[in-house]
């Protein structure tokens, strides 16, 4: 194996394995979404402008994304309480982990001091990162992660994965 194929693999699993808290209280890792797609976005700060544009997009296209089978897991360095707050406040129907520690942003290497840099991954269902999203403008990514997770299951079925 190529050895950015297993840097590559050692941070999956890495980031597979850290538990973190819901705005419910209930713990995630990854690992738990093995055999569906799921878009892990990393956002800076809840309530912010940027943040909310992004999050309402990912709200209104939610049921098109479950349609899809792919979870939709939005995570920032804010607490738990912060979390809960913003998503009753939007009405968001996907999970927000918080990462207080910042250990998954670390294991995905997005961690910038003490905040999340915007950036969105799109895990297959085999837990591999089939797509990473940099640099992310708010207004319009989740339309634009959405149109790669049709394009790439729909891939995915025509060679039989």
């Amino acid at each position: 194996m190529p050895p950015q194929a297993e840097e590559a693999r050692a941070l999956e699993f890495a980031a597979a394995e850290v538990s973190l808290l819901d705005q419910h209280g209930r713990p995630h890792r990854l690992a738990d979404y093995r055999g569906r797609c799921v878009v892990v976005y990393f956002y800076p700060k809840d309530d912010t402008p940027g943040c909310t544009v992004e999050g309402k997009e990912f709200r209104d296209l939610h049921a098109q994304f479950a349609a899809l089978n792919c979870a939709i897991v939005g995570v920032s360095t804010d607490s738990l309480e912060s979390h809960q707050s913003f998503a009753e406040k939007h009405a968001f129907p996907f999970t927000l982990l918080a990462d207080t520690g910042g250990d998954l942003a670390r294991a995905f290497g997005v961690l910038n001091g003490k905040t999340a840099r915007r950036v969105t991954f799109v895990i297959g269902k085999d837990g591999r990162v089939a797509r990473t999203f940099a640099d992310v403008a708010p207004r319009g990514h989740a339309s634009q992660v959405l149109n790669f997770v049709r394009t790439f299951l729909e891939s995915h079925l025509m060679i039989g994965g």
